[in-house]
């Protein structure tokens, strides 16, 4: 049986003390559960209702008209479209396959085409060509935080790995090759890492207790299936860093699909892609209604989407997959409450 394309999880590092793999189903551990005692030191406070749109993984390729530059086309319509206009956009990363200059120069030009600003984060398929030197060009820092209406956003770069190319002579494309498998056996876990987490604690000690706040990762800031790195392995120290707050929404990419997760003060919403949709991993979900049908093979466009969350002024979220194809499970299709 053929590989699906990305990564294995092994390689496993000694900071991952929070992720638990399985061979076969696996569930989160209790570890994964550090640091979430005490969770919010104040309520949190009004903010002016808004509401702002995410897309994420196109997957471009570096060829003409290929199918998944269309889909990133009508996302973009998409958005466009909406009444009231979303105040902004975040993108989740991946936007290139192979992360080539010219897969970020055309997956840009298409996002320029929103008529709202956005921001954007950047997924393994975008980095490691390069180690980002493309993707800083034209989009700048990998990490970031903003204020808007009383909400106070964040995004990092949760795709970092140990180097395992230099001691194996590994070239740039050989690097992104293994990068680009769903299993890789040897590229070990995800994470943000040192200078990000450091990053963090500086950027969240300035905010107050009572700010909401909205988190933007590639991978999910929960142990969901590790051997997929559908998981980021320094995210209890995240969770950590974020517990003095009392609501947080964490919005990520990479699954390709509908999930849900809570931890603590933390509620966790999976996105759909403008590529291709991932099957469920064989894991049994806290939240297992949610789940979306299966997609049609025969439809390109089955499984893929679009999203917009409002959020309103006690900071009550509501998270809307705008799908493609009538695939979303009834209790859904007009969102979900985050």
């Amino acid at each position: 049986m053929e590989k699906i394309s990305r990564r294995q999880f092994l390689g496993y590092s000694m900071k991952v003390g929070a992720a638990t793999m399985f061979t076969g189903i696996f569930a989160p551990s209790a570890t994964s559960f550090f640091g979430l005692g005490g969770v919010a030191e104040a309520a949190t406070k009004k903010i002016k209702p808004f509401n702002f749109a995410i897309l994420t993984d196109a997957h471009l390729y570096d060829i003409k008209d290929h199918k998944f530059d269309n889909i990133l086309e009508k996302a973009v319509a998409d958005i466009n479209s909406l009444n009231p206009a979303p105040d902004f956009l975040i993108y989740g990363g991946d936007l290139g396959q192979t992360g080539k200059e010219s897969e970020l120069a055309k997956g840009k030009k298409i996002l320029d085409k929103l008529k709202m600003k956005y921001r954007i984060i950047p997924g393994e398929h975008d980095w490691y060509l390069d180690m980002g030197k493309s993707w800083r060009g034209f989009f700048g820092d990998e990490h970031w935080s903003f204020d808007h209406n009383g909400v106070h956003f964040i995004g990092m770069n949760s795709i970092l790995v140990p180097d395992f190319w230099t001691m194996k002579n590994l070239t740039p494309k050989e690097r992104m090759g293994m990068m680009e498998e769903l299993e890789c056996h040897k590229c070990g876990l995800w994470g943000v890492g040192d200078k990000q987490l450091e990053w963090l604690a500086k950027d969240v000690k300035k905010v107050s207790p009572d700010t909401p706040v909205v988190i933007m990762t590639h991978s999910p800031l929960w142990d969901y299936y590790p051997r997929w790195n559908f998981q980021t392995y320094d995210a209890p120290q995240i969770r950590e860093q974020l517990r003095k707050f009392e609501k947080v929404i964490s919005i990520h990419g990479h699954v390709h699909q509908v999930v849900y997760n809570e931890i603590g003060n933390i509620k966790s919403c999976g996105l759909l892609s403008t590529s291709w949709p991932w099957p469920y991993p064989p894991v049994q979900l806290p939240y297992p209604l949610i789940k979306h049908r299966r997609a049609d093979p025969g439809d390109f466009e089955d499984g893929l989407g679009t999203h917009n969350v409002a959020l309103a002024e006690d900071f009550a979220g509501m998270m809307q997959w705008r799908a493609f194809s009538d695939l979303l499970p009834e209790n859904i299709k007009k969102g979900l409450k985050v």
